[in-house]
Order: C-alpha cells, then structure tokens, then sequence
C-alpha cells in the first residue's frame, strides 16, 4: 500500500482493473486503517475518475449478495449523499409514495455517515427490521409494494471500512457507489448526485447498461430534486433543466428542508409527512422526486400525469399504509 499511496499522491490514477482489485483487497482486511485513511483521503485532493470509480463499483457488485428481483422490475431512489445539506429524507420518503402509486420499489439504504440520519437510521428508528433473507425480501416487495435493502447486510465486504468511515464522517468514494451496488440490480433509477461532474461520470457508467434511470442534480448542490432552484436531470438521450414551476411549486427556502438535530427528529419528520401533517414545502418536494421515480417506472407518462399519481398517492395515505404493510411485514 505504501508505494501505491506515493504513486496516488503524485496524482496518479488507477486503471479500472487496479480498482477493482485494490478495493478488493481493502475488504479482505489487507491493510492498516491507518492506510485505508489515507487512500480514502487521496479522492478528497482530485477527482476520481470514471475508471476508478467503475472498478470500485465491479468490485462491490462482485463481492455482494445477490437477490433476484427481476419479476418485480423495481426501482431504486438512491442519492449519493455527501451533499452537505442536512435535508429530512427526501429520496426514502418518495420512495414510499412511488410504492403508494403502485410501482414496485427496491430501496437501497445506509446509516448516515457524512449525514446525520440516513435512510437505514431512520428505518430503524421506526421498527423496521432489515433482513437479507430472499423470501422475507420478496414477501416484503409483493405486500407492500418495497422492500428495504440494507447495504451492511448486501455487502459484507464494506465491513472493514465500515468504522474507518464513520470515524472520518466525511464524504468519500463510498458516497459515489451506494446507488451503484443495490444488490437487486435493478433496471430502473432514481439517482441523485452531489456535483455536475459525478453526474456526467454517472451518465457515462448508466448509459453502457440498458435501464431507465433519471440522474439529478440540483444546481444549488442538492442531490435530489429540492424544488430551492433549478434542477439538471439526465436521462437516457436527454437532458434537461427543470425548474420549481416544472413541479407545479414554488421555489423553496432551504431551512424549510432541514432534517432536525437528532434521529429522533427526522423520524418525527418522516412520519408526519406519511401522515398528511407535513408542510407544504416538504409536501411538495417529496411528491417532486416521486414524480420523476414515476416517470422512470411509466416513461410513456408525462410529468404532470406523474406529478398526479404521486400527489395521489401521498394525500390519499396510500404512501403512509405501505410504510406500515412493509413493516408489519
């Protein structure tokens, strides 16, 4: 690791295959954290580039456990994360009004690390109990319309720099593959990125595999649609900036987002909106990012037709019975 670490601080860059292997050998406990550190560390001075973060992403899908998921055709609304933003949890919330709407959904989830709750905190948090046995899994799917993928229990080789990240607590590479590695694989996405420059890798990567995904990336640095300004999404052979207004919205404050201070907080936040007490500004965003997961879903849709199915879906409390069907399941 030594010599690889001088090569990387004179800002040379792996070939996919070095990627690969090296992440590799970082799961099997090859190395000192100390030196996991510093290597993290290294894509924190220069941009990864797509061959890196290819190889990283074979080598997490290599080494994943698998579930098959196909006859469901689901979709994963994942965001990368690391954006900064402290927002509630936008991306699961609208992972549940899309499954209220009727359109299966595979939601890939962690802990927080750079973030205070993430989607597996706050799932947690409400007594859903992760699982990676395929029957549980796809009794899950078939009652509530989702089921829940807990990354630790998908991708065991993250179990070694599982602790090295949570001690960082800053953002790294890891951010860049969750919505990579579901291990459902599925053909269907909504991705959320941190920057522009993630987005045009993550177009490069999606457009090499056949599947219907939206990429996003809101112009304020938000990794979702945030409705606080212009958003640029990706999607096979288009791209597009689409505004507040796109969403039938105003434009938002970013304070009217924000998560709480505590687990406790965002998990209060979660289920208020479920429950038809969420404000207007969280109302809206929640039914904006399931909006697009729709169109992801139905391609043959417009917005404003998808815009419809999941304000339905929320107002109706359709959303809020399947977050209670999948945890009673």
């Amino acid at each position: 690791m030594k010599k690889l670490l001088e090569k990387l601080f004179q800002y040379h860059t792996l070939s996919r295959e070095e990627a690969k292997q090296l992440l590799g050998q970082i799961s099997e406990g090859k190395f000192h954290p100390y030196q996991v550190s510093a290597f993290l560390t290294v894509f924190k001075m220069r941009s990864i580039t797509v061959e890196e973060l290819t190889g990283f992403r074979d080598c997490l899908r290599e080494r994943c456990v698998p579930i098959d998921l196909q006859e469901f055709d689901p979709i994963d609304l994942c965001g990368t994360g690391g954006d900064g933003k402290d927002t509630f949890n936008i991306s699961t919330l609208a992972a549940f009004v899309t499954a209220g709407a009727g359109y299966k959904v595979a939601k890939h989830g962690n802990y927080g690390v750079s973030s205070l709750c993430g989607s597996s905190n706050v799932m947690e948090h409400l007594g859903y109990r992760f699982t990676n046995d395929l029957d549980a899994v796809r009794r899950q799917i078939d009652r509530a319309g989702i089921c829940f993928l807990h990354a630790p229990l998908f991708h065991p080789a993250m179990k070694e720099v599982a602790p090295i990240r949570k001690n960082l607590g800053i953002r790294t590479f890891f951010n860049m593959l969750g919505p990579m590695v579901n291990p459902a694989k599925p053909k269907r996405q909504l991705v959320g990125v941190f920057s522009l420059e993630l987005q045009r890798y993550y177009k490069y990567i999606y457009e090499q595999e056949n599947s219907s995904y939206r990429i996003v990336h809101s112009l304020d640095g938000y990794d979702e649609i945030s409705l606080t300004g212009d958003a640029r999404v990706v999607s096979p052979g288009r791209e597009e900036l689409l505004s507040p207004g796109t969403f039938q919205a105003d434009t938002l404050t970013p304070q009217s987002l924000s998560g709480g201070t505590s687990i406790a907080d965002a998990a209060h936040i979660f289920t208020n909106i479920l429950e038809g007490k969420g404000s207007a500004a969280q109302n809206a965003v929640v039914v904006a990012n399931a909006t697009l997961a729709i169109q992801c879903c139905a391609p043959e849709k417009n917005l404003t037709e998808c815009h419809s199915l999941a304000h339905e879906s929320l107002a109706s409390g359709k959303a809020l019975q399947t977050l209670k069907t999948l945890i009673a399941s």
